[in-house]
């Protein structure tokens, strides 16, 4: 481990791998089959709800996880002075846990996600990667973690998201940091043995851990059926 990496020592890796494995688990366990109001089209909200009610009944209940589990977690900015709101998001799901030393808040944002270039630079953009890095998600937290939810074959979609990467002007709108080889990400991740690979990102002081940058693994979720975003086509006129 280098000097830059320090913080890893310090980040509470079992919890945050804990929470990880509840949710990948809820996830196995509510999509191995359609279910009327959990399916492919279900919107990103309703699926998010419902896996965090999940993960809070079942899942962290049998693995015993002591911390708390919120959706639509409100967050934002306020003017002391006046009380108006100067900023409000809401993210998907989060995972907060602490102890008498540190204190963990991991944020998941989850993206439905096909192969179509709009779904990557839903997944990529201000409405998310971009949310850790110039965006107020995950504030003065060392990790985070984007979800995509495949509505395509992984092979079809997780490549072309990594190619996107290491382009230079993607690089330099998301703050990326190089990995250790010079690679716009890290693969396998560092963090977590669930997640397909992790980007590091600079941040504004005002947004950043002390360390300065944010690392956010990225996982990437199937259905346990076939799925595809990929209209049937009309069969040809006799």
């Amino acid at each position: 481990m280098t000097v830059a990496d320090d913080w890893l020592t310090a980040f509470p890796i079992q919890p945050a791998t804990e929470a990880v494995e509840a949710l990948c688990q809820a996830w196995a366990e509510l999509a191995e089959r359609p279910r009327s109001d959990f399916n492919p089209k279900t919107n990103e909200t309703a699926l998010t709800k419902r896996l965090k009610v999940y993960i809070e009944n079942y899942t962290a209940r049998q693995r015993g996880l002591l911390g708390m589990w919120a959706a639509e977690d409100i967050i934002g900015d306020i003017d002391p002075a006046t009380g108006e709101m100067l900023e409000e998001r809401r993210t998907d799901i989060v995972y907060g846990w602490n102890d008498s030393s540190r204190d963990l808040k991991l944020v998941f944002e989850f993206k439905r996600l096909g192969k179509q270039k709009r779904h990557r630079d839903h997944y990529l953009r201000e409405h998310g990667l971009a949310r850790f890095v110039t965006g107020i998600y995950g504030r003065r937290q060392a990790v985070a973690a984007m979800v995509g939810v495949l509505l395509d074959p992984e092979s079809d979609v997780v490549p072309p998201i990594r190619e996107l990467l290491a382009q230079k002007d993607m690089a330099a709108e998301l703050k990326l940091r190089p990995a250790a080889d010079g690679s716009a990400f890290t693969q396998p991740s560092v963090l977590f043995n669930a997640a397909g690979f992790d980007t590091e990102h600079e941040r504004d002081s005002a947004l950043a851990p002390t360390h300065g940058h944010i690392r956010v693994a990225h996982f990437f979720l199937p259905f346990g059926y076939p799925t595809t975003t990929q209209k049937p086509k009309k069969p040809k006129a006799k």
